[in-house]
Formats: structure tokens, C-alpha cells, sequence
């Protein structure tokens, strides 16, 4: 009389994580053309696989389920973009206190941050996306990325830094 085994999810995630990763990140890297970017998903896949398997596991592990988390964080990083895109592009539209000699300045300066922060990890972007783009206070901030307010305000002040950093020298490449 055969025995049922109990299988471990999480055993069967690490033991498949290292044939599944190169796929998941060969399936986001064809989808959005950037690796920085497919490198975050990829890792955010595999923390939310661990998540989904501490919450209720699934029948098998497999790369075809990875695959199916990955559409899944894509479409949310798509979404996710598409909102940054809007508020920048609201923020360009808005009208200016001062006078603007080129139109074409406002919108390269939009074009320019956006770049930036692309550049920026990912910790960083979100943080300045939730603060900066979304409006959030501080407190909330904290809340979303699941940290302390002070731990966030640091955070905040690394990452404006890094901005800063990364924007002045594309600048100074572009001149």
C-alpha cells in the first residue's frame, strides 16, 4: 500500500529556481526590451512565489506556474509605468509660474527624469514614484514598501540623492 508523501512547495521552488530563472527572465527581457528592468521582475517573481507558497500553496511548482507570475508582475510594471508616464505628463501640461522660453525645454526635462529614474533601483523608484509621483505622505510610503517612517525617510533622502546624482551627469553628457 503506497504512502502518501506530503510534498514541500517551498523545497520544490528551490530546487527548480535554478532551470526556472534563466527562463523567467528570458520571458520578461523578450517582453520589455530592458534587462535592468526584467532583473527586477525576475526577482520579484521568485518573492512572490515564496509569498504565494507561505500564504497556500499550489499543486506543483512549476516553471510554466513562474511563468504565469511573471505576466502577471509585468502587466503590474507596465501599469505601474503607465501611471508614472501620466503624472509626468500631467506635471509637463501643468502651467508654470514663470515664463517658458521653449516648450520643447519642459518636455525634454520630463524626458529626462523619466530616464532617470528608469535608471534607478528599484527601491529607490518606488519610493520616489509613491512620494513624488503618487503624492503619498511619508507615513504611507512606509506602509506600502512595508518600513519604518524613519527607515523611509532615509530611503528618500538616498534615493533624491541618487537621483540627483544620475540627473546632473546625464546633463552634463548631453551639453
Amino acid at each position: 500500500m503506497p504512502s502518501a508523501v506530503a510534498r514541500d512547495p517551498g523545497a520544490d521552488l528551490l530546487g527548480l529556481y535554478d532551470h526556472a530563472v534563466g527562463e523567467v527572465f528570458g520571458y520578461l527581457v523578450n517582453r520589455c526590451r530592458n534587462r535592468t528592468t526584467a532583473e527586477d521582475l525576475t526577482s520579484e517573481v521568485f518573492m512572490g512565489a515564496v509569498d504565494v507558497i507561505a500564504r497556500r500553496p499550489p499543486e506543483d511548482v512549476t516553471t510554466a506556474w513562474l511563468i504565469g507570475i511573471a505576466r502577471h508582475k509585468l502587466v503590474d510594471h507596465w501599469r505601474r509605468t503607465e501611471r508614472e508616464q501620466r503624472r509626468l505628463q500631467a506635471v509637463a501640461d501643468e502651467p508654470t509660474t514663470g515664463a517658458v522660453d521653449d516648450v520643447w525645454d519642459v518636455h525634454l526635462d520630463v524626458l529626462a527624469a523619466r530616464h532617470t529614474l528608469e535608471g534607478l533601483g528599484a527601491h529607490h523608484r518606488a519610493a520616489l514614484t509613491l512620494r513624488y509621483l503618487d503624492g503619498l505622505p511619508v507615513t504611507e510610503v512606509a506602509a506600502t514598501l512595508g518600513r519604518t517612517v524613519h527607515a523611509t525617510e532615509a530611503l528618500l533622502v538616498r534615493a533624491k540623492r541618487a537621483f540627483r546624482k544620475v540627473y546632473e551627469s546625464d546633463g552634463e553628457a548631453l551639453e
